[in-house]
Parts: C-alpha cells; sequence; structure tokens
C-alpha cells in the first residue's frame, strides 16, 4: 500500500479549527493527487462530532493505531506548524517510538515544518495579506503576531517572516515589529518579547493604524474574529481611543500555502 499522508495540526476544541483543516486537507489532496487526511495532535477529539457535520474529529495517536492494526504501515505527516516546535522535535518522535513497541514496521516520515530558509512563500502570503488592508490604511504600522513560543527556534521564525514582510512592504508600511500574543512569563522567555498588548501600549504604535499581521494558520480561540488577539485589539483600542487596529485573513485562508505543503510532503515522500 502507498502510504498515508496525514496533514496534522495541533488541534483545538473550536469546531471551525477542524472544519479549516478538513477544507485545507481536501485542496492538498487535490494538489498531490491522492487523498491527505486532517488529524490533530491532541484535543480535537473532544469536539461534539454533530458540530463537525456528524463526523468525529481524529487526533494522531488513535488514528496511527487504527491504520497499523488494519495492516498500514507507512506514513507521511505533513505538520501544520511554522518551525520546529516540541511537538515535532519531542512528541511526534516520541509517540512513534512507542507505536513501534507494538508495531515494529511502523515507517512514518515526518515532513519539515512550514518555514525553511531559503523560501520566502510566508513571507508573501504574509504581505499579500497585509496589502489588503494597506489599501484601506494608508502608511500604517504592520504587527506580525503568532501565539507565542517556549522554544527560541520559533520565536525565531517569527522574526524571521517579519523581517521579510517588511522588505516586501518597503515604504508602504511605516514599520513592521514582531510581536507573540502570550509568553509565559519567567525570565527565561523574555526572548518572546513583545506582546502585542504591550506593543499597542508603546508610542508610537499606541495611535494610528495599525495592521495585526496574523500569523496563524486557522481560526479557533486565539485567532478568531472574536478570539484572543481581536480581544487584545479591542481592549488597546478602549485604553488608547486614537489607535484603530485591522487584522488580515489568515495564513491558511491563502492559496500559495497549499503548494508550499505540497512541497513539503515531496520532501519526505519516498
Amino acid at each position: 500500500m502507498p502510504p498515508t499522508t496525514f496533514l496534522v495540526d495541533n488541534g483545538s476544541l473550536e469546531p471551525t479549527a477542524t472544519l479549516a483543516l478538513r477544507g485545507l486537507a481536501t485542496k492538498l489532496s487535490h494538489r498531490l493527487g491522492h487523498t491527505v487526511e486532517p488529524v490533530s495532535l491532541l484535543h480535537s477529539s473532544s469536539i461534539d462530532p454533530t458540530l463537525l457535520g456528524g463526523r468525529p474529529a481524529e487526533i494522531l495517536v488513535p488514528a496511527l493505531e487504527q491504520r497499523l492494526a488494519a495492516g498500514q504501515h507507512d506514513f507521511i505527516v505533513v505538520p501544520l506548524f511554522f518551525g520546529p516546535s516540541r511537538a515535532l522535535t519531542a512528541y511526534v518522535p516520541e509517540t512513534v517510538a512507542r507505536l513501534r513497541t507494538k508495531y515494529p514496521a511502523l515507517d512514518l516520515r515526518l515532513a519539515p515544518p512550514l518555514h525553511a530558509a531559503g523560501d520566502v512563500r510566508l513571507a508573501l502570503i504574509l504581505a499579500d495579506q497585509v496589502m489588503v488592508e494597506l489599501d484601506r490604511a494608508e502608511d500604517a504600522r504592520v504587527a506580525l503576531v503568532d501565539h507565542g513560543s517556549p522554544v527560541p527556534a520559533v520565536t525565531a521564525v517569527r522574526n524571521e517572516l517579519a523581517a521579510q514582510v517588511g522588505a516586501l512592504l518597503g515604504a508602504r508600511a511605516a514599520a513592521v515589529a514582531p510581536c507573540s500574543m502570550e509568553r509565559r512569563p519567567e525570565p527565561a522567555y523574555d526572548f518572546t518579547a513583545p506582546l502585542l498588548a504591550d506593543l499597542l501600549a508603546s508610542p508610537p504604535w499606541a495611535e494610528g493604524p495599525v495592521i495585526i499581521a496574523m500569523q496563524f494558520l486557522l481560526p479557533g480561540r486565539h485567532a478568531g474574529l472574536t478570539g484572543d488577539v481581536a480581544k487584545i485589539c479591542r481592549q488597546a483600542g478602549a485604553a488608547h481611543p486614537g489607535l484603530r487596529t485591522r487584522m488580515t485573513q489568515l495564513v491558511g485562508a491563502h492559496p500559495l500555502l497549499v503548494e508550499i505543503l505540497a512541497d513539503r510532503w515531496r520532501s519526505a515522500a519516498p
């Protein structure tokens, strides 16, 4: 049998995230010419299936066990992650090692994350989405916001994307700055700074138009229209009446993402 391909996100308790993951898996299936199955690492199996069209969400370990028991042993996992988070460097390898004690023939190839050296397509996506908002808000500042990670290499991806977006936008943006939605409080995680809330409270960011470039892939508790990032923007606007924020579309909504995912799959395919 050919390898089974999983498109894997971190997982969410929000039905919109699973539905968006399924839509992206369908697009990638069409691009590759074979089925790509949407699977989450954790959480999503707790969603009421009636909110998902009657089809329960799958998470990685049960999905692998079910197919291994049916005789499938070859898998390609395409991660829907920007950088080398611990989910990819620790959780997935540890999961595979455990499963191999029961299924020694398990062969799972993990494709690289979305960001890769020399590939500016993620920055092109983000810049495209900022440009849609710049049409309405000339000379705006741009705050590129991610979730916030305890892994320095993941934050480095955020910083590099902000620099690339700044270069792509040039004089069309007054400034481009990286920031995170949240962080761990200990000083060891200062590399995650600044927080979006802190950036929007500091001059000159606390007034005028600021476009929030959403370095998020799928909608959910954090990145939805009523999510945590939107709440931070509303609170900042209430505290600083001269501030006007506008959020971009998510990275998962851009057609170029499917091309990146297809290339990542090819790099792991036998």
